[in-house]
């Protein structure tokens, strides 16, 4: 019998774009059911939620393809309502498929995973040097990766390119870190895809942490 995985987006169910990748990792034995904070939602709805001075601005998909800006306190109660749904559809083990920081003030019997927690764990062990690159979706976020980044690491060169634009985003955005001396480059978001880090490490020569496939990794070894 499959072992259940809840997956939370923070824009719109289903996100192929990235589970797709993610069951790819996670292999046969592990089904993904998934919930959005922005499901039931017109798009004319989602772009009040504008972010506000202070706001930790996030970024995602909708369901027609299409990419959101938006501030993080429209959508805290909409997540808890996810988490209570796929609780009720089985899922043994749930996790948020965004990188942002959330509050710890979500309810749930299930263990809850988060890429943010994973990857400030796992990144700064990685840098001799304390150095690393980090790509966002957005230049609105770049104040705030420098300062969760850096809370982590001595030295952020932080670049926005954005994974639901040009793909030319994410090249100008290797390419500006291919100047930077750093030890490894994040690429800071769930949206980022293998086919985008394969050219990272192409243009910049630099070890690549690419979010969906490290946050599958570590699912597969809890639950496979």
């Amino acid at each position: 019998m499959k072992k259940k995985l809840g997956a939370i987006t923070i824009g719109q169910s289903p996100r192929s774009d990235v589970t797709g990748e993610m069951q790819d990792v996670l292999g046969e034995t592990i089904e993904i059911v998934e919930a959005g904070a922005l499901d039931g939602l017109s798009k004319g709805e989602i772009v009040q939620f504008v972010p506000e001075e202070g706001d930790i601005v996030l970024v995602s998909r909708l369901r027609d393809g299409s990419s959101v800006k938006f501030g993080e306190r429209y959508i805290l109660p909409r997540l808890q309502e996810c988490l209570t749904r796929l609780e009720s559809e089985g899922a043994e083990v749930i996790v948020f498929i965004c990188t942002g920081k959330f509050p710890a003030t979500f309810k749930s019997s299930k263990l809850l995973l988060y890429p943010y927690t994973i990857l400030h764990a796992v990144v700064p062990k990685l840098t001799p040097r304390s150095r690393i690159g980090v790509i966002n979706p957005d230049s609105d976020q770049l104040k705030q990766c420098l300062q969760t980044w850096g809370k982590d690491v001595e030295t952020v060169e932080a670049v926005a390119g954005s994974p639901y634009g040009d793909f030319q985003e994410v090249l100008d955005a290797a390419q500006a870190l291919k100047v930077k001396d750093v030890d490894v480059i994040v690429m800071d978001c769930i949206g980022y895809t293998v086919k985008m880090k394969q050219a990272v490490q192409e243009i910049t020569g630099k070890p690549v942490i690419l979010a969906r496939t490290l946050l599958a990794r570590v699912i597969r070894e809890m639950l496979a």
